[in-house]
Order: structure tokens, then C-alpha cells, then sequence
């Protein structure tokens, strides 16, 4: 273990909980729900305030374009708030990326919109740990960082994007972008135990609508001439969970579709989640996925189109990355706190950087728990911890620390 040198110590004395627990509680109270466009922008305006006193550009990225698949089985573009960027020293040798995002799965119409001290160090509030936290100490290790000399060695780029509790369909070519030769990736989800414990190998997830169109006819006259498109969608359904193994759990959710019980019904939309573990699961699927189809499209004359996939690559941990998260742990040791890791069949943004071959650790955030719930909560004196452990690990990184 590197001990901290009188430099490093000397980041972490500047570090301002106060400041950190103030951002947070007042970006709580903005509702920015993913579909919130009215909040998101609100949110973003705020952050786009908060983060101009780095010494770089902020930009907001416009969404790119979304579609989905209503319950007829039509398609429709799908909005989406905007996505903040600060680019830091664009031009230094070595860059990173720190990643977080500003949307919640709070919706506006939620009954969670409060903040509610459990005790004196335990706040519950919508995103206080997933991840209004981890946005207000991405920015106070930021502002320690750049108080160190070493940090002008360092370039960076921080992208908080709007749509990552939906499988960020609007930023995963931004993503894309920025991570391209970057050293390594911070991400600041919060953690994946209370105690502090980092998300380590992660599986994929991929979303899909599958949309059956047959033919009505009456069930009594003549049922022979039409082509039930629920039958369809519902044996497509049992297919799919007995497609399932170790690698590919599976999760058929909902057919949308269905006519009065006296009409064949000629429309069905099924909805469905996959989580491959592996690449060559994920890959398997997507060829067994297109020989199904054409499979019911035959047996029960319909016509069949896929709309989705997988849009979260599984995320195995190499060993550059290994090495990262090795620093990390020794450099929460060297602060003193004790850092662990897991797998987890959990997804974020991690995935979309690790698929693009940088290094990542995706739970750089706050300690907190209960996260998609009304029980969220975070554990305020973790502000303090994980900005010292970023800011920490970010002189490391700009100092030569070879992954």
C-alpha cells in the first residue's frame, strides 16, 4: 500500500461536507425524473452553474434521437432531456472521464419528492444517493484536484447525461466519444453496499418490444381465418424463459395487445429483458433471438418485428481495469477506509466504457442503500470520504500511476 504523500494529505483538508450536503439536498428537491424534461433542464442549468468554476468549457449535448414502441406496436420518437459536458485540458497527454448522471426514476407525479432526516447522519430523498450525491462530490474532488500543481499534467472530461436510469439510449454515442482515449473512467453510482463496497464484474441487459401483427376475424363464425397475434406473442414468451441458463437469465414483462373475447386478436406487443453475463451469451442470443422469430412468424402466420437489443454490454473486468480498482482499494486503505468489491447483476454507463476498452470503476459515489425506492437514503459523512478518495486517486492517476 502507497502511503498518502504530504501533497495528497493536503487535498483532502480543503474538502467542504458542507458545501457537498447543501448541493445535494437542493438538487433533491428538483424533481428530474427521466421523463421530466421541464425538471431535467432545471437540474441541468444547475449543474452547468456549479461546475463552470472548473477551468474548462461546459456544453449541453442535445439528446440524439430515441424511438419506442406504444402499445398499438406503432413507433414514436421518444424526448429526452440534454446532457452536461466540461472539458478540462483537451489537449493534455492523459485524460480521463468521470461519468454521473442527473435523472432519477422518480417520476413528477411521484409520491417520494421529500427529504427526511433518519438521523444524524442518514438523509432519505429522492436521488440523494442515485445520484444527486455523487454529482455535488464529483465536483468537490474536482475542486481539490485542481488545487495540486500535478493536476495541469492531467486532462479530463466529466459527462452527466440525462437518460442513464432508462439505459441512456439518448448518450451512449456520447459516451462513445468521450471515453475514446481516455487512461480510465471514474463513474459515480453509488456504492454497491452500504459499507462502501464497489460494483465489480457486471452482466449486460438489453430491452426489446416485439410486435405480432395477424388478422381479425370473428371467434365464433370464423375463426379459421384469422391469425391470433397474442397466441403469438404469448408463446414467443414461454420460448424466451425456456431460452434461459446460467449466462442469460431472461424476463418476458408485458404483452400489450388483445381484443374483445369475441375477436381473434390481430396485435400483440411483447416486452422483454434480457441480463447476458458474457459477450459469447450475448451474442448467442441475439442469432437464437432472429431464428425464433422467423420460426413463430411461419407457425403461426404473422408478421413479426423486433424493435431494441442490448444496450448495456456485459462488463467483464481485464487486467488494466483490475489494476485500477487495486488502486482505488489501496488508496482508500492509505485514507482509511477499507474497500471491497463484488459482482453484480446490476447495470449503469460502467458497461457502455468498459465495452470501449478503458478502464472503469462505476461506484465512486456516496455510501447509501434502498436506491429506486422511497426508502433511498445516503449516508452523509461518506460526502467527506468518497471526495477524498477521488481526489486522492485522481492525483495518483495524473501522476503516473500505471494501469
Amino acid at each position: 500500500m502507497k502511503q498518502l504523500s504530504f501533497r495528497e494529505l493536503a487535498l483532502t483538508e480543503g474538502i467542504d461536507q458542507a458545501a457537498m450536503l447543501d448541493r445535494c439536498l437542493r438538487w433533491a428537491k428538483i424533481n428530474s425524473g427521466t421523463a421530466n424534461l421541464e425538471g431535467l433542464a432545471e437540474q441541468a442549468s444547475e449543474l452547468a452553474d456549479a461546475f463552470s468554476v472548473l477551468p474548462g468549457d461546459v456544453e449541453m449535448v442535445d439528446p440524439a434521437r430515441v424511438t419506442a414502441v406504444a402499445e398499438d406496436g406503432s413507433q414514436y420518437e421518444k424526448p429526452h432531456g440534454r446532457h452536461l459536458v466540461v472539458r478540462v485540458r483537451p489537449d493534455a497527454e492523459r485524460r480521463l472521464l468521470l461519468t454521473g448522471h442527473m435523472d432519477t426514476v422518480f417520476a413528477a407525479d411521484h409520491p417520494f419528492q421529500d427529504i427526511a432526516w433518519l438521523d444524524d447522519d442518514t438523509v432519505n430523498g429522492p436521488g440523494t444517493a442515485d445520484m444527486k450525491g455523487g454529482l455535488s462530490l464529483i465536483l468537490e474532488a474536482l475542486l481539490a484536484f485542481e488545487r495540486s500543481s500535478e493536476a495541469a499534467q492531467c486532462g479530463y472530461d466529466v459527462m452527466i447525461n440525462s437518460d442513464e436510469e432508462t439505459g441512456s439510449l439518448s448518450s451512449a454515442a456520447l459516451i462513445e466519444e468521450l471515453a475514446r482515449g481516455k487512461y480510465a473512467a471514474l463513474t459515480y453510482e453509488p456504492s454497491a453496499l452500504p459499507d462502501g463496497t464497489l460494483a465489480h464484474v457486471r452482466g449486460g441487459s438489453g430491452n426489446y418490444s416485439i410486435t405480432f401483427s395477424g388478422r381479425s376475424a370473428h371467434a365464433g363464425r370464423n375463426p379459421q381465418n384469422g391469425r391470433n397475434a397474442l397466441v403469438a406473442a404469448a408463446d414467443c414468451a414461454v420460448r424466451l424463459k425456456q431460452m434461459q441458463h446460467r449466462d442469460l437469465p431472461t424476463n418476458p414483462a408485458k404483452i400489450d395487445g388483445g381484443a374483445a373475447n369475441n375477436v381473434v386478436p390481430d396485435h400483440a406487443v411483447l416486452r422483454f429483458n434480457i441480463r447476458p453475463k458474457t459477450q459469447d451469451a450475448a451474442e448467442a442470443f441475439q442469432s437464437d433471438l432472429k431464428d425464433l422469430l422467423q420460426l413463430l412468424e411461419k407457425h403461426h402466420e404473422v408478421l413479426i418485428h423486433c424493435h431494441g437489443g442490448i444496450t448495456r454490454p456485459p462488463k467483464p473486468v481485464d487486467e488494466r481495469a483490475q489494476k485500477l480498482f487495486d488502486l482505488v482499494r489501496d488508496t482508500g486503505e492509505a485514507l482509511g477506509q477499507q474497500i471491497g468489491w463484488q459482482a453484480t447483476g446490476g447495470v449503469c454507463d460502467g458497461n457502455n466504457i468498459a465495452a470501449c476498452g478503458i478502464p472503469v470503476v462505476d461506484t465512486m459515489g456516496v455510501r447509501g442503500g434502498a436506491i429506486h425506492s422511497p426508502k433511498e437514503f445516503m449516508i452523509v459523512p461518506s460526502l467527506t470520504e468518497k471526495a477524498a478518495l477521488s481526489a486522492v486517486v485522481l492525483h495518483r492517476l495524473a501522476t503516473g500511476a500505471v494501469l
